[in-house]
């Protein structure tokens, strides 16, 4: 077994290891744990790195590799695998990245406290063991230590409401975690196997009652998986996790819980059942392309009219994700290829978006829509960065948000499916309705226009102080001193916006990292 070998372990077992260390080191220190999860979350992103250029190496992209762990030593089928491919390296550097960036936040905006970080750290060695499962039992461990993690953060925030927030994800997590199990129960009686790749051989030469084994299982587990990415009705519990949630625990939830869960989904319908399995299901694609297009119809439509800003951001997920889940369905290669995109993208974009609500509740006191007015003014350098995140997530190019759309658009035409294309263009026009408020708030709306008699659009001045309030370039607005924004915090921001621009022109560079797997997934190929 080769040094990379293990790397796949050593980023999953690291972080969750570790997770004990700030508990321990709280018996006899203060605040210690965010340079416990700094160091360790470093550590990971260079792992990340490193493996990254393993898998994308010259002769990677060219063929299906992937780096494999057989934990124990154990090979399959009794064997447990972690599986590094093209796929699921992009998904472990946005959950490497994503980490060590919100820690620019949380230094300073919190929370602070050493079990907050045993959660942090255990919430993303759980990501990553769900981003490198080769096992779909192992699968659902990873998903319940991603489920206690992001339970344990949402209910770090002050007040009932998160804890309430907390309780309603554990127990709808919990249920779909469940139905997920079962549907795995089905295929283990119809395959005898769990291991993915052991399934996706099985899975193709059944007949009789263990194909309609098979075919419970997927339905088992797409269902499951619709409560984990919040998929219309199913999404209930996203909007109050993202609302209530502390402002340092948001960007990493949106960014990558769903994500990963969205991308844990996609695993298993093209290297598990394969397209040829799904089309040959009765109403098995038309079901998943519906469930979606209803989420991104339904997302968009209540993202509309929310004034809260964390509240309209995850009801946009909701609909986010529902594109990918409708392209998941189309089962054709252009829109996987666009759904992936989108997958990355979107998880970008949320973290940015996510952060830059942060970074102005903690220096300007504004959390609503209307509390946003003359932003521009006093905050202009994260204003300008949330502009652009913004603008990507409507899908203008050049941005990574119109890559992922436009691949999707294209590969509905190829399916025929005017349906998609149609709800494509209107989600992209509730998009435009909601940001464009926005936008009008931060610019063109003087802070004078909307102030009532306690402050900004009736809420309570903000806590900034006059050194944060100088850190973005604009100048105080009679705020109380309190914890001042930092040039981390910015930086983070406004390097996401950087990315999400740059990566509007790899659209050929996605085509060529993702090709193995594309071609894998054995669908109709792109005229």
């Amino acid at each position: 077994m080769s040094d990379v070998d293990l790397l796949p372990a050593l980023l999953v077992v690291g972080p969750i290891l570790l997770a004990t260390v700030p508990v321990l080191l709280g018996l006899r220190y203060d605040r210690t744990g965010w340079s416990v999860a700094l160091g360790t979350t470093l550590g990971v992103f260079a792992g990340a790195c490193y493996l990254a250029l393993e898998v994308y190496s010259a002769d990677g992209v060219n063929r299906e590799i992937a780096v494999i762990h057989e934990l124990g030593g154990f090979s399959q089928p009794m064997g447990i695998e972690l599986v590094a491919d093209t796929f699921s390296t992009l998904i472990v550097l946005l959950v490497a990245g994503t980490a060590l960036g919100v820690l620019a936040y949380t230094r300073v905006g919190g929370p602070r406290g050493n079990t907050f970080y045993s959660g942090y750290l255990l919430l993303v060695g759980g990501l990553l063991g769900l981003s490198m499962t080769g096992d779909v039992f192992n699968m659902f461990v990873f998903l319940e230590i991603v489920g206690l993690g992001t339970y344990a953060l949402i209910s770090s925030g002050d007040g009932p409401e998160s804890a309430f927030a907390a309780l309603k994800y554990l127990i709808i997590g919990t249920v779909g975690a469940s139905i997920y199990l079962i549907g795995v129960g089905f295929l283990f009686m119809a395959t005898g196997h769990l291991n993915m790749h052991a399934l996706g051989g099985e899975i193709p030469g059944l007949e009789g009652q263990n194909l309609q084994l098979a075919r419970a299982g997927f339905a088992f587990i797409f269902v499951g998986f619709a409560i984990k990415v919040a998929q219309w009705p199913l999404h209930s519990w996203q909007p109050d996790a993202y609302q209530h949630a502390p402002d340092g625990v948001t960007p990493l939830i949106a960014a990558l819980v769903s994500t990963v869960s969205a991308y844990a989904l996609g695993r298993l319908m093209f290297t598990v059942f394969g397209g040829d399995f799904i089309a040959a299901t009765p109403y098995a694609a038309a079901v998943v392309v519906t469930v979606g297009a209803v989420s991104v119809i339904a997302g968009s439509t209540l993202a509309v009219i929310q004034t809260d800003v964390k509240r309209m951001l995850a009801y946009s997920s909701v609909s986010q994700f529902g594109l990918i889940v409708a392209a998941y369905g189309l089962l054709t290669e252009t829109a996987l290829l666009g759904a992936v995109i989108h997958l990355i993208g979107h998880g970008l974009m949320k973290a940015g978006l996510f952060l830059a609500v942060g970074v102005i509740a903690l220096g300007y006191g504004a959390r609503t829509v209307d509390a946003y007015a003359g932003l521009a003014q006093h905050r202009p350098y994260v204003a300008g960065s949330m502009a652009v995140l913004l603008i990507a997530l409507v899908g203008i190019p050049p941005s990574i948000g119109f890559i992922g759309k436009w691949y999707i658009a294209v590969g509905a035409i190829e399916a025929q499916s005017w349906l998609v294309a149609g709800v494509i263009f209107l989600s992209t026009m509730l998009t435009l309705a909601y940001v464009a408020r926005l936008l009008e708030r931060m610019y063109f709306t003087p802070r004078s226009a909307l102030e009532s008699p306690r402050g900004t659009a009736g809420t309570e001045p903000g806590p900034a102080a006059a050194g944060g309030a100088l850190t973005d370039g604009g100048r105080a607005m009679g705020a109380t001193a309190g914890r001042r924004v930092t040039i981390g915090m910015l930086a983070v921001v406004a390097l996401t916006a950087v990315i999400a621009v740059v990566l509007g022109f790899s659209g050929d560079v996605f085509t060529e990292l993702l090709a193995p797997f594309i071609e894998s997934a054995e669908l109709e190929v792109s005229p």
